[in-house]
């Protein structure tokens, strides 16, 4: 199986989570979030810009994730939760 590179994770069919916000002014901002990768947010003044931009940030997120070795969730992916109810007593 090849290396999955920075182009693998950049193709794959993420789960964005896309809202508006206000600043501390009070101006609303659209955003991007990525449901696999907590650490991502991005923010565009519209809706359009943000869809446009986003994934440049993207790209910069997994080289980072990739130089650091971490591991990368892909959509679908399942959640590796802890069976809290046999962890806990």
């Amino acid at each position: 199986m090849a290396e999955k590179d920075l182009d693998y994770y950049l193709n794959l069919n993420w789960t964005l989570i896309e809202g508006i916000d206000t600043d501390f002014e009070g101006n609303p901002y659209h955003y991007i979030e990525i449901k696999e990768i907590p650490s991502f947010l991005f923010c565009a003044k519209t809706r359009e810009r943000a869809r446009e931009k986003y994934k440049q940030q993207l790209k910069w997120t997994l080289q980072v994730m990739l130089e650091e070795g971490e591991h990368i969730p892909e959509p679908g992916e399942e959640d590796e939760e802890p069976d809290w109810e046999s962890l806990c007593p």
